[in-house]
């Protein structure tokens, strides 16, 4: 799976994914639930950069103590929205709005992504922000709308 970086702005950014072929419904669901469960995460404040305690230990975790003050300290990192997913042929999109979590998201997003494509979808490329010219973007706020899904 190849990973491209286009233009990124972390608060209105696009997602494409291009199989190898086609996706079946079951490769759609697969895909789409990778997705859904890094938002919900993401929603959470799981992709917080400044709170990886447990990271920043190494390896020995045996009676490590968890400084919940320094946890209370950190700033947010919240996803904000995320929208519907589309196909169009072989690609797929998603919009997100990933508000102030950290790039630590994305990592987390393109290794399971490799993973899956490894073990269950045959993903050809995926694309970080920017457009696809063959496949305009609305640029207006009314038509994305349409699209925020924000968990509730």
């Amino acid at each position: 799976m190849q990973v491209q970086f286009r233009e990124f702005n972390p608060f209105d950014v696009w997602f494409w994914i291009e199989f190898s072929n086609v996706p079946a419904p079951m490769e759609k669901q697969y895909v789409e639930e990778v997705f859904q469960s890094w938002f919900y995460l993401g929603k959470l404040g799981g992709f917080n950069a400044e709170n990886l305690q447990v990271q920043e230990e190494g390896l020995d975790l045996s009676y490590m103590e968890y400084d919940t003050q320094q946890a209370d300290d950190s700033m947010m990192a919240l996803m904000h929205n995320m929208g519907e997913f589309e196909y169009q042929g072989t690609w797929a999109r998603c919009w997100f709005d990933l508000g102030t979590s950290d790039a630590i998201a994305i990592d987390i997003l393109i290794n399971s992504l490799r993973q899956l494509s490894q073990e269950y979808v045959s993903i050809e490329r995926l694309y970080i922000g920017g457009e696809n010219e063959d496949w305009a973007v609305e640029d207006n706020d009314e038509d994305r709308s349409r699209f925020i899904y924000d968990g509730n």
